[in-house]
C-alpha cells in the first residue's frame, strides 16, 4: 500500500478495560510455555470436535515464536466453495510483512462454506453450530499456543465476509474478537435495518468494524440486490446500521489514491475510527492487492491500487 493512503487508516484509540476483561467465558491461554513444532511454517489442526462434528483448521506461528510470549492472533474466514489455505494463499497474510508478530489461523466451514446464504445446507452445519466451532477453535488454540485475549480478531473474504457480520450480529460471536474485518462482505444474515435480528452483546459494543468493498463487485454487488445466497443489503446501508448500533455519530470521508478509493470513518463517543470503509474503484469481486493474487486472477482483473491485508492489519493493531 502506498504512503499516500497512510493517513487515512484512522485507529481505534486504546480502551482502559479491554471487552476480554468483560467477558467471563473467555479463559486465559494454558498453551504458554509449551514448545512449537515449526514455527514459520503453515500447519494442520484435524479432529477438533464441535457440536458432534469433526472441524479442522491450519495456523502459522511467527518463525521467532516465543513460547511464554503472549501473541495478538487473526483468524480468517475463506469464502464460499474453498478452504482457509487458499485464503491464506490470496491474501498472503501469513508472510511477516503483514502478519508481523501475530499467530494466524484459517478455519474451514464444511463443505467449503460457512453457514447464512440459501446455498449452505443446514444438514452441513447451522449458524450457531458455525459459531460454537470457532469458540471451540479459540479454546483449542489457547490450550496449544500462547496468546494475548486482549488481541484476537477476525477477518473474512465473501462468503466469510459475510460470517464476519453473522459473528458481529450474535450474543457470543460478538465476543469472540476484540474488532472485525470484512473484505466483500456477502451479508445475507444482516438485510433488513438496525433493528432486525441483529442482537450482539451488549459489552460488545461498541464493536470495531471494518469493511472493504470492490465497486466494481459483481457477485456481491456494492448496492446490495439478490446474490448467490439470498438477498444482500446495499453496502452503505448496512455500514449506517452499525454505526446506529455503535451509537456513532457522523461519518467523515475523504478520497484517496487519486480518487480511486473512498474511505469512510465513523466516530463512536470519543473514539475516532472505531466503524470504516474503503470502496475500492475498479475492484471486482477479489481482494485487494497492489500485486496479482489467485482471487484477481479469477474474476479476471488485474492488481489493484490498495494491499487489502495492510489495511486490515494496521486496523487490528490500532485497537
Amino acid at each position: 500500500m502506498g504512503s499516500a493512503l497512510r493517513p487515512a487508516l484512522s485507529t481505534p484509540e486504546p480502551e482502559h478495560t479491554s471487552k476480554s476483561q468483560e467477558i467471563e467465558h473467555r479463559a486465559p491461554s494454558s498453551g504458554c510455555g509449551t514448545p512449537a513444532f515449526l514455527p514459520g511454517v503453515t500447519q494442520y489442526r484435524f479432529g477438533l470436535k464441535s457440536s458432534g462434528k469433526d472441524r479442522s483448521y491450519s495456523y502459522h506461528l511467527p518463525a521467532n515464536y516465543d513460547a511464554n510470549k503472549r501473541y495478538a492472533v487473526v483468524v480468517g474466514f475463506h469464502g464460499s466453495s474453498s478452504i482457509g489455505a487458499f485464503f491464506e494463499l490470496d491474501t498472503k497474510m501469513s508472510e511477516a510483512r503483514y502478519s508481523g508478530d501475530k499467530i494466524m489461523i484459517y478455519p474451514n466451514g464444511i463443505d467449503g462454506t460457512w453457514a447464512g446464504p440459501s446455498y449452505h445446507a443446514n444438514t452441513s452445519s447451522t449458524i450457531p453450530q458455525d459459531i460454537t466451532f470457532i469458540s471451540d477453535l479459540l479454546t483449542d488454540a489457547k490450550s496449544r499456543f500462547c496468546i494475548d485475549d486482549t488481541k484476537v480478531f477476525a477477518v473474512g473474504m465473501s462468503n466469510g465476509g459475510g460470517f464476519i457480520g453473522t459473528l458481529a450480529c450474535d450474543a457470543l460471536g460478538s465476543t469472540l474478537f476484540a474488532a472485525y474485518a470484512a473484505h466483500s462482505g456477502a451479508f445475507y444474515t444482516d438485510i433488513n435495518g438496525p433493528d432486525n435480528n441483529c442482537a450482539p452483546a451488549a459489552s460488545a459494543l461498541p464493536l470495531k468494524l471494518l469493511e472493504i468493498h470492490g465497486a466494481n463487485d459483481a457477485t456481491v454487488k456494492y448496492e446490495g440486490g439478490q446474490g448467490d445466497g439470498g438477498l444482500e443489503p446495499p453496502i452503505p446501508s448496512w455500514l449506517d446500521w452499525w454505526a446506529e448500533r455503535n451509537g456513532c455519530g457522523e461519518k467523515s470521508e475523504e478520497t484517496l489514491v487519486e480518487g480511486k478509493v473512498l474511505h469512510l470513518s465513523w466516530a463512536c463517543g470519543d473514539r475516532e475510527g472505531v466503524v470504516q470503509h474503503y470502496r475500492v474503484g475498479e475492484l471486482g469481486h477479489c481482494w485487494a492487492d497492489t500485486e496479482i493474487n489467485l482471487s484477481q486472477i479469477s474474476v479476471p482483473q488485474g492488481p489493484s491500487v490498495v494491499r487489502a491485508s495492510e489495511i486490515v492489519m494496521e486496523f487490528f493493531d490500532g485497537v
